[in-house]
């Protein structure tokens, strides 16, 4: 309240209660984590494997580099009010996104099933990121970072090194 500059009572006009607001923060976060994701994507579609993972992982870790103070906090203080991954939302357009991907580059693919292999990749994508941003090795670059965590699905996905 003291930040946006409105007295308590204003904000409780507008939320019942305090969890209320965290989940209006979540909603938000999450939204503007998207839109970051969605520019990010925009022309990658037809790239090499490797060059088209590099670019998811670049995206996530710019979305998660949006106001990364309210990210640390609401993902280490409340993360409890994380909403399910909504299978019609914003997520569901990143997972068909990275299973278009993974359907572009079949032949290249040891894994077989697909679907689990989208799963799998987003997975490893989001615990990545989560840890590179919310504790980042010391004197690593996220360039570096976004190297080796395009290594990590580059190997998983082709099994084969990745340059």
């Amino acid at each position: 309240a003291e930040i946006a500059g409105v007295s308590i009572g204003s904000l409780y006009q507008y939320f019942p209660n305090k969890d209320a607001m965290i989940v209006a923060l979540h909603r938000r976060h999450a939204q503007q984590m998207h839109a970051v994701m969605t520019a990010a994507l925009e022309g990658s579609r037809h790239g090499s494997l490797r060059a088209s993972l590099g670019t998811l992982a670049r995206a996530l870790l710019a979305a998660h580099l949006v106001e990364p103070a309210l990210h640390q906090v609401l993902e280490r203080q409340f993360s409890f009010f994380d909403e399910p991954k909504d299978l019609a939302g914003p997520y569901a357009v990143v997972t068909a996104r990275v299973r278009a991907l993974l359907e572009q580059h079949r032949d290249e693919l040891v894994p077989q099933d697909l679907d689990l292999a989208t799963y799998m990749v987003l997975r490893t994508l989001e615990a990545l990121v989560h840890a590179a941003v919310l504790e980042p090795p010391p004197g690593v670059s996220l360039a570096a970072l976004e190297g080796s965590i395009t290594d990590v699905l580059v190997r998983y996905l082709a099994g084969r090194t990745p340059r």
